[in-house]
């Protein structure tokens, strides 16, 4: 059965193979619930491997893209809680973050707008980041008096930004502008708000057309390297390559070069 989520907006383009999924609570910049959140884990996990669909894009509607945990709806209920209700919930919003880098299909973040506190951490959890010229982010949680290390994103921003610029991020919590993210590394391209859809299903869409097993490939590649050393790392990639160069996609892109014409990746 098609997938079929109830807390934002889900659609597959058949013509590119490429899903969106659109939070959609513009009233309340986007900001996330219980449910968003469990939905949001489920549907990254069912994407892994769902037919038709090649690579993900995720955005937002309205003026943010996502504002993080709303206020109301989850803040204000976190202090009736005790210890093992507040681990249950801190796990679940590190679970999302889970099933986004372990979903084999590339995922574009198409940022519209603000991006602050799990809005970032999901932005930074997605492979490739668009942003509008009025994505300004911050990683909120030292204002709000909790650890900047938040759905790891003390793993991940490092990684992206390097260690000082992740400090100064996630200890300040301040915003920065699409442009001093573009600047650091955090977003890859920053376009008029207009072009970011545009720009965005251009990059899923040549995604799409991609050797999927591949970038899959290389996607658990980015994951799991991390923890190696050098000589490890060159072992797994040496042994994931000689699997690559069993499928079909490497013969295909083999006689597409010398037919001249573009692959036909399965």
């Amino acid at each position: 059965m098609p997938l079929r989520p109830q807390s934002f907006l889900y659609a597959v383009d058949p013509a590119t193979a490429v899903a969106t999924i659109t939070l959609n609570r513009p009233e309340r910049l986007n900001a996330l619930t219980f449910q968003v959140y469990t939905e949001l884990r489920d549907t990254f996990r069912a994407l892994d491997r769902e037919p038709g669909v090649r690579s993900v894009i995720i955005t937002g509607a309205g003026r943010a893209f996502c504002t993080g945990g709303d206020v109301e709806d989850i803040i204000g209920k976190l202090f009736a809680r005790d210890a093992a209700g507040l681990l249950e919930f801190t796990r679940l919003t590190g679970d999302l973050i889970i099933s986004i880098r372990q979903c084999r299909r590339p995922v574009v973040a198409a940022l519209n707008g603000t991006v602050a506190g799990a809005g970032a951490v999901i932005a930074a959890a997605s492979d490739i980041r668009i942003a509008a010229e009025s994505a300004k982010i911050a990683f909120l949680f030292s204002k709000v008096g909790l650890a900047g290390a938040d759905m790891g994103a003390a793993w991940l921003l490092p990684r992206i930004v390097g260690l000082s610029h992740a400090s100064e991020l996630l200890m300040l919590g301040d915003f920065i502008s699409a442009q001093r993210a573009a600047e650091i590394g955090l977003y890859n391209r920053v376009v008029p708000a207009e072009r970011l859809m545009a720009e965005a299903i251009d990059v899923a869409a040549r995604l799409a057309r991609g050797p999927s097993v591949a970038l899959g490939i290389t996607k658990q590649a980015l994951n799991e390297e991390a923890s190696m050393d050098l000589a490890s790392a060159i072992e797994w990639e040496a042994r994931a390559q000689a699997d690559c160069m069993r499928l079909p996609n490497f013969r295909e892109a083999y006689e597409a070069f010398r037919a001249k014409r573009e692959p036909r990746f399965e």
